[in-house]
């Protein structure tokens, strides 16, 4: 038996295992690729060690791709496998329970999982982390606050895993709309961690959401070592540039960090593809060609048409494929998404398939077509529970553009205004590129309809 970094007991003999072990968990906090590689060595000095091919299982549960559960059931296996051969303690066995819920389609009660590890050893940083980066998945912000506020107290000045705590503390802050301290708590993060890129990227969420893209860039430069080391995480940062710079019109540069970026390697993760579609719906709203670069999204996209793993994943591929114009791919992806919504399932990412995803998909097709009262219609009814598909307010603003967008399009003006200003509000009031151009052209287009007589004159 050894004690990890936290002073945890392990069901580990091999000293090369269990310093592994702290490697993989700081390198996991820190989004870096070398993480696979740590966990690698401990499963092969403890290959019976069952946390480890929990945590391993979890690891492809949340890259959310429908060929990768079968491999996170075989991780399952081999931690039941391996628990049969050397039984493990309670903490490591709530990593395998995790695993086990996750698989059975009920990721919340993962989440529970990690946290009753955590009221029992709240220094665990893994289980701090996964329960993160759970909740974040299905959406849940305020909870991703609780549940990291609730350990900060053990987590001292000694703590291996400060820095990425307050990293995620500062990120849980800015998604419940405290900007200031998610600020204060960002920089203090990357103060004891360098290289954590989720608090660097905290970092910007809060320059995005206060409207200040130029402090956002000269907050970036010159620290792109805090996210040169990372896995693909590293594009979603160059994302965040290019959003900043989008939002000064600085459109060469846009395409530029796109190309040699964003979407320079044409990975298939499905993040890396919301990445993509996410900044080119941005680009054409402002009516700017973006040339060909639809077509490598819409190739992988067609090949993930049936994948049914996340509701955030599956709207993406659907703007890769309707942004790249591939209407029997567009078809088939909602045959399927309709077919799944009216299917009664436990599987709780199945369930939010019928709100907000069904709704916001047949936003996305009207959209497309040009059917822009169809469009709204829809958008507008999904934008209540959008936060249930997951990701961040950031991420999630390609949908709010498009449901904006919709409804000036439409004709319903007044509704695009108060959604404006919610939107707005949600800012802290500051207005970015996009609201003020918005607002400046449902002001024109109400005086183009007084002058026409189709609304009275003030």
């Amino acid at each position: 038996m050894r004690n990890d970094q936290f002073g945890y007991e392990m069901t580990v003999s091999s000293p090369v295992a269990a310093q592994a072990w702290d490697r993989m968990v700081l390198a996991f906090l820190a989004h870096a690729a070398s993480t696979p590689e740590h966990l690698g060595m401990v499963l092969k000095e403890a290959p019976d060690f069952a946390m480890a091919h929990a945590v391993k299982g979890m690891f492809f549960l949340m890259l959310g791709r429908r060929e990768l559960m079968e491999t996170a059931q075989e991780a399952y296996s081999a931690a039941l496998a391996g628990a049969q051969r050397i039984t493990p303690n309670e903490r490591e066995m709530g990593y395998v329970r995790g695993l086990c819920a996750w698989l059975a389609g009920r990721p919340s009660e993962t989440i529970h999982e990690m946290e009753a590890i955590l009221a029992r050893w709240p220094e665990d940083a893994m289980a701090m982390k996964i329960s993160h980066a759970t909740r974040f998945i299905l959406g849940d912000g305020k909870g991703m606050r609780a549940s990291v506020e609730a350990v900060l107290p053990a987590y001292d000045a000694k703590h291996p895993a400060r820095g990425y705590l307050f990293g995620c503390h500062a990120f849980t802050l800015e998604e419940t709309g405290e900007y200031s301290r998610a600020e204060t708590a960002g920089r203090l993060g990357l103060s004891l961690s360098p290289d954590d890129a989720w608090g660097l990227h905290a970092m910007a969420h809060v320059f995005d959401m206060t409207g200040n893209a130029r402090a956002g860039l000269s907050w970036l430069d010159g620290r792109e070592h805090a996210w040169a080391h990372c896995n693909n995480f590293r594009y979603h940062v160059w994302w965040h540039k290019a959003l900043m710079h989008l939002d000064q019109g600085e459109i060469d540069v846009v395409f530029d960090l796109y190309d040699t970026e964003i979407r320079s390697d044409r990975t298939d993760d499905f993040r890396d593809i919301s990445n993509g579609s996410a900044l080119l719906m941005r680009l054409e709203l402002e009516g700017i060609n973006v040339g060909d670069r639809w077509e490598e999204l819409a190739d992988i996209s067609e090949r993930r048409t049936e994948d049914a793993c996340l509701v955030f994943a599956d709207l993406h591929y659907l703007m890769a494929l309707i942004g790249g114009e591939r209407t029997e791919a567009v078809k088939r992806m909602m045959a399927r998404l309709q077919r799944d919504a009216r299917t009664t399932t436990a599987d709780e990412m199945k369930a939010r398939l019928a709100t907000p995803g069904l709704s916001a998909a047949t936003g996305l097709e009207a959209f497309g077509e040009g059917d822009y009262k169809t469009a709204f219609l829809n958008l507008g009814r999904a934008r209540r529970s959008m936060q249930l598909a997951g990701g961040s307010h950031a991420q999630r603003d390609v949908f709010e553009r498009l449901t904006i967008d919709s409804a000036i399009r439409g004709g319903f003006l007044d509704d695009a205004e108060v959604i404006l200003q919610e939107r707005l509000t949600q800012r802290a009031g500051r207005l970015d590129a996009y609201a003020s151009a918005r607002f400046d052209l449902i002001a024109e287009s109400k005086g183009d309809w007084k002058q026409a007589g189709r609304l009275p004159a003030e």
